[in-house]
């Protein structure tokens, strides 16, 4: 199936991946988990210990109006819903989401809270 992938420090690219578990668990690195953040038919998926494991922060998720709701560590794809299944995306899908994951992003702790920057991307 294809989908976008995201890993630290590089630029999201298209991939195809087989359409089963082992696949997407040796894609992020372990046990996935599912984050549906986005109002498309789309889900984002990660290691589902990414951040207690230590993985490296990757890339902040973004409310409507760009305030950051979530930071995902390690690497994560983003793949299509049907009904309860994952499915790969569409051309357009791929396409949104590639430019929206583009940069990749370091982050800073400071005494106000996470301080994320854009960085160019490594392609």
């Amino acid at each position: 199936m294809q989908i976008v992938l995201v890993e630290p420090n590089k630029a999201a690219r298209p991939v195809e991946i087989e359409d089963n578990l082992h696949a997407m668990q040796a894609l992020v690195g372990g046990y996935i988990q599912e984050a549906p953040f986005f109002r498309d038919p789309v889900t984002l998926v990660c290691n589902e210990e990414g951040k207690i494991s230590g993985l490296p922060l990757n890339r902040a998720i973004r409310d409507d109006d760009g305030k950051i709701i979530d930071v995902v560590a390690g690497t994560f794809f983003i793949c299509g819903i049907q009904g309860e299944n994952f499915s790969g995306l569409t051309e357009q899908q791929i396409q949104k989401y590639q430019q929206m994951f583009r940069s990749p992003e370091k982050f800073i702790n400071t005494p106000g809270g996470i301080l994320c920057i854009r960085m160019n991307p490594v392609i």
